[in-house]
């Protein structure tokens, strides 16, 4: 695995600036997508702390949600968007992929894109209200580039056409995605102040969000033959806003 695996992974799943040299490929995306969350989801945690204590906690998830976006350049919420207007309604696998290479959103997308997010939203303003609120949140996006992860196993079926889908097929150990979710747990766990009801909480709310990645996932490889970069997209923001309603309702 090359190290300049973590410029592509950001150079793809983030707006940061990285040079087109070390840019020109993708194989590394996947397997250094759960550092890239670390990263992500501890600016988003900041962001949802200040905007929690400044103003409100509905103020600090909205700001928290939108940055997320921002500085994913929304690239999973339209992944999200286009997954749901192919797997929703009823039609084959070449009309569905067809419809997920347009550039615009249908109905199906919208619904599911504005309830996801207002899920989102809803779920990460009650636990702000809470004492450490935002440690779920950071949780909840390493969680989410975790599923992700998992799309680069082999044997992982790529879905007709998807360009992203072969380049990142395989790049993914399952002792590499151990390891990542090992790290996480290693790096976050301090931060629960050795709380067992709060890593109890925070292992829950993780293992939901993978489970509805895996939902989606599974969903997408029955109907498109296989995984692309939009499932890819609608697996990590499904995975985050699983990851948060589980963590809402468990956070102690």
């Amino acid at each position: 695995m090359r190290w300049t695996g973590p410029l592509e992974s950001a150079a793809l799943l983030t707006v940061l600036p990285v040079p087109a040299r070390a840019a020109a490929s993708t194989r590394g995306v996947l397997p250094w997508a759960p550092l890239i969350g670390l990263g992500l989801g501890g600016i988003a945690a900041g962001v949802a702390l200040a905007g929690s204590r400044w103003v409100s906690p509905g103020t600090g998830a909205v700001l928290a949600v939108g940055v997320l976006a921002l500085l994913t350049r929304g690239l999973h919420l339209d992944g999200l968007a286009d997954t749901a207007d192919g797997l929703g309604p009823l039609r084959g696998r070449e009309r569905a992929l067809e419809v997920m290479r347009r550039g615009d959103v249908g109905p199906f997308g919208v619904i599911t894109l504005v309830l996801v997010l207002l899920l989102q939203v809803t779920c990460l303003a009650t636990l702000l209200a809470g004492e450490d609120g935002w440690l779920p949140l950071w949780a909840a996006v390493v969680t989410s580039r975790l599923a992700m992860a998992r799309a680069g196993l082999p044997g992982m079926a790529v879905a007709e056409g998807s360009s992203l889908g072969r380049a990142v097929a395989g790049t993914v150990s399952r002792r590499w995605l151990l390891g990542c979710a090992l790290a996480a747990v290693a790096l976050l766990a301090p931060a629960t102040g050795a709380d067992p009801a709060r890593a109890g909480a925070l292992a829950g709310a993780a293992a939901v969000g993978l489970l509805a990645a895996e939902v989606v996932s599974r969903r997408g490889r029955r109907r498109l033959g296989g995984v692309n970069g939009d499932v890819m997209g609608a697996m990590g923001e499904t995975a985050t806003a699983a990851a948060l309603l589980a963590a809402a309702a468990l956070w102690p």
